[in-house]
């Protein structure tokens, strides 16, 4: 167990986590702009990018480059900083660090050094196009970007097809297109909403049904970086039908072998298949539960 107290004295350094504006420079907040301006380095995912950011706000904080490419690497540089007293910050391109960003191996490794770790709130395009979607905003599930082959992109969708809350993906314009395809035969015509260029100038949302929205990304030219938000699996569900919901995917494989006479390959693709989740997913489950 681990209990910090953010701003309490420690031994260590402290490692903020720092979000910068998705688009338009107006949402920096104060306290970003001091938290770079105090700590003693800012690992950035992109020191040039990052340069243009910081020489608006007038911030000469030494930069150190940490991405996916390198994290590995600077991870114990970074880490022995922090543990020497040293205050760091993290940034990303835009947005929030650690959400479909670099961050998350540097901040788990802080917590496992007991290295406290505080987070700035800020800017994040999926909460943003959440709540401009005007779709359920009560529960909702953020994927990020799915896999790039269609076939690990499909098995995702039909994984998560069966979730009743809003969810929320990324998406790159070139590969827009195939993934409401991949949507649309997976999920059927459910309210979709696209979002782009969010805060900056040619700010757009796309509201409508798939059809639709599949339709209108066919018939136009796609620039920007895209968020999609897609309505939750309204449709009923028979109460017999999820007779497993209650057991976990260990339990559920054991069913079939010890109730039904399954072999374990067969449990195994027949819980992959209740479930909607990959075979390979449901395989280690069971295998490194055992």
């Amino acid at each position: 167990m681990d209990l910090q107290k953010s701003f309490q004295t420690s031994e260590y350094g402290t490692l903020y986590i720092v979000p910068t504006p998705i688009g338009n420079l107006e949402d920096m907040t104060f306290r970003a702009v001091r938290i770079l301006t105090e700590v003693k380095k800012i690992a950035a995912e992109d020191t040039r990018n990052s340069k243009k950011l910081l020489s608006h706000f007038d911030i000469h904080t030494p930069l150190i480059s940490y991405h996916e490419h390198n994290k590995h690497v600077r991870e114990n540089e970074l880490i022995d900083a922090l543990e020497n007293g040293d205050d760091l910050a993290v940034i990303s391109d835009a947005g929030m660090p650690g959400i479909s960003d670099p961050g998350y191996d540097l901040i788990q490794a802080a917590i496992i050094r007991n290295i406290p770790v505080v987070v700035l709130p800020g800017a994040n395009a999926a909460l943003c196009a959440l709540i401009g979607s005007g779709l359920e905003t009560d529960h909702f599930h953020f994927y990020g970007f799915l896999p790039r082959k269609k076939k690990d992109r499909d098995q995702e969708l039909e994984a998560i097809s069966i979730f009743r809350s809003t969810l929320v993906f990324y998406e790159s314009p070139h590969r827009l297109k195939e993934t409401l395809k991949g949507m649309q035969g997976v999920f059927g015509n459910r309210k979709v909403a696209l979002s782009r260029e969010l805060t900056k100038r040619y700010e757009e949302y796309v509201r409508g049904s798939l059809d639709e929205v599949v339709e209108w990304a066919g018939n136009n030219e796609l620039r920007g970086e895209f968020c999609i938000v897609v309505e939750g699996n309204k449709e009923e569900v028979a109460e017999d039908s999820l007779w497993w919901s209650s057991l976990s995917v260990i339990e559920h494989v054991e069913h079939y072998i010890e109730e039904e006479g399954y072999s374990s390959k067969q449990a195994i693709k027949q819980t992959s298949s209740d479930r909607k989740l990959p075979k390979r997913d449901v395989y280690q489950a069971y295998h490194v539960g055992e």
